[in-house]
């Protein structure tokens, strides 16, 4: 017999198979939306025939070949939006930069095609909402074709204190391109490593503390999180009104400029957005961005030597490109964790039991705790390697309210903010600050769960909802590695116009290989 839980399994199932194609050969692996956009300008392809491309090159090698498990559903929709880009380039109409370009949307954005959006868990395979979220919109309306959703770490990584990154109940585990027993990061896992596997031109992301930059840097791509209330949230599984956005995944600064460009705008409904104005932040990108610019350097503790040696590199092509670099001390911020844990427990009770309630009847868990009680029931798909410590913590919180939510936020926005990063930008006399965006990528572990514990910048931006752009530095072991970009609120242009230029002139960017372990050398094998 068939259960209700079975046959909506089944159905995303069926959604999630690879469709059957049979392309006309164009060259995908590692074209730019630029150069794709080329293709069909210059009539070598259409947006049918990369479209198809695509798909069976995710065909080969997501479920097949390296086994990335980086998609988690297809788009079945994907081939006729193509063709009705097709028609209007055919007729004249050219919507822009994106047009008949296609991409992949992270399975916690809602889209209007026929897909679930689970944000990897099972108790949302029902989710088919019929609504695209006003970020899908504006890229759909600005010509992208949404090729399919990507996989992430379940709940965008809040469920557990002790989880794998790049796991979902619905995905599976994603792995990293470069060297398939390392992790590619949560929670965007599945857009970093997509895009670096040359799956789709480009994807979307989203972040509460660290999910579009970690996986960026650790899958070899330019990631960017945008300052909050740039992106609409609209339509998006919450976890932080505080700290959540959206943001671009790609192989360049220019391509993420591309994206940034289509999805930003004021939307009425996320009050964040007042004020927002749209603009294309491929507009002030230039190579000469670094000359005469005053870049604030954060050197953390206890850096191994390979990653300082990359950072020294990239340090050297910043100075080279006119920069001048001011070395800055990062101040002592006591109680940041704390206080930033205390918001996101608050937050995620609120904002996940209000974003539940507007989802389709079919969809039975309608609160956290709900929630909480379906993973308890399905323990055996839902909980195989760690469980949700952290949901059953925020089922505990007094709400939005709460005198100590409200001095916690208060407190980290304080810290993050004005005695954090704005701080460091004013003591350098610096517009931008630089610091290694992470280390490599450590083994994915599904007995003790993520061990790392080596730099992150991702935390201030992410807490004060400053703009964070990483761009590859280069590799360490075969491993790729990332250099952070941090601004103050609303210096998106300023942060995006400094990472292009170096990424210009360093050139760092190395293509994935499918390794099967990384490239350690021959010192485990001993002398004999």
């Amino acid at each position: 017999m068939i259960n209700r839980f079975s046959r909506l399994l089944l159905a995303a199932t069926m959604l999630a198979a690879p469709l059957s194609v049979a392309a006309r050969t164009v060259p995908v692996e590692e074209q730019s939306v630029e150069q794709v956009q080329a293709a069909m300008t210059a009539g070598r392809a259409t947006s049918v025939d990369l479209t198809r491309a695509y798909l069976a090159r995710i065909t080969a090698m997501d479920r097949k070949g390296p086994s990335l498990r980086s998609v988690i559903a297809l788009n079945p929709d994907a081939l006729a939006q193509a063709r009705v880009l097709d028609a209007e380039r055919k007729a004249g109409r050219i919507r822009g930069p994106l047009h008949g370009v296609p991409i992949l949307i992270k399975d916690n954005v809602e889209t209007a095609d026929r897909v679930a959006t689970t944000a990897g868990s099972l108790a949302l395979a029902a989710n088919v909402t019929g609504r695209d979220a006003p970020l899908v919109a504006r890229l759909r309306a600005a010509g992208a074709v949404i090729l399919g959703k990507t996989n992430l770490s379940e709940w965008a990584n809040i469920r557990s204190d002790h989880s794998m990154s790049g796991w979902s109940a619905v995905g599976g585990l994603v792995r990293n391109p470069y060297a398939l027993d390392r992790t590619a990061c949560g929670s965007s896992s599945g857009s970093g490593a997509a895009v670096a596997a040359s799956f789709a031109a480009a994807a979307v992301g989203t972040e509460t503390d660290g999910s579009i930059t970690c996986p960026s840097s650790l899958n070899g791509l330019v990631g960017f999180k945008p300052t909050l209330g740039l992106v609409s949230r609209t339509h998006v599984v919450p976890i932080s009104h505080s700290q959540d956005t959206a943001g671009p995944m790609a192989r360049s600064v220019r391509d993420a400029a591309l994206l940034l460009s289509a999805m930003s705008a004021p939307d009425p409904a996320d009050p964040a957005t007042a004020g927002t104005q749209v603009r294309d932040y491929t507009a002030g990108l230039s190579t000469a961005a670094l000359l005469g610019m005053r870049v604030g350097v954060i050197r953390p503790r206890a850096l191994p030597a390979d990653l300082a040696a990359r950072f020294d590199a990239a340090l050297a092509v910043l100075r080279a490109q006119g920069a001048t670099l001011v070395e800055v001390t990062p101040p002592k911020l006591d109680g940041l964790g704390e206080a930033e844990f205390q918001v996101l427990l608050t937050e995620l009770k609120a904002d996940l039991n209000s974003y539940l309630a507007t989802t389709p009847q079919a969809v039975q868990t309608r609160t956290l705790d709900q929630v909480i009680a379906f993973n308890r029931a399905h323990a055996g798909t839902e909980m195989p390697f760690f469980a949700q410590e952290t949901f059953e913590k925020a089922a505990q919180t007094k709400g939005l309210s709460d005198p100590a939510y409200k001095a916690a936020r208060a407190k980290s926005l304080r810290l993050a903010g004005a005695q954090g990063v704005d701080a460091m930008l004013a003591q350098a006399g610096a517009q931008v600050l630089v610091e290694p965006s992470y280390g490599a990528a450590w083994l994915s572990d599904p007995v003790y769960g993520d061990q790392y514990g080596g730099p992150s910048a991702a935390s201030l931006p992410a807490i004060a909802g400053y703009p964070h752009l990483t761009v590859p530095m280069g590799l360490v072991r075969g491993l790729p590695v990332g250099l952070s970009f941090i601004g103050t609120r609303g210096d998106d242009q300023r942060v995006l116009g400094a990472g292009y230029a170096y990424e210009q002139a360093s050139h760092a960017r190395v293509p994935p290989r499918y390794l099967p372990q990384a490239d350690v050398g021959a010192g485990l094998n001993g002398a004999r």
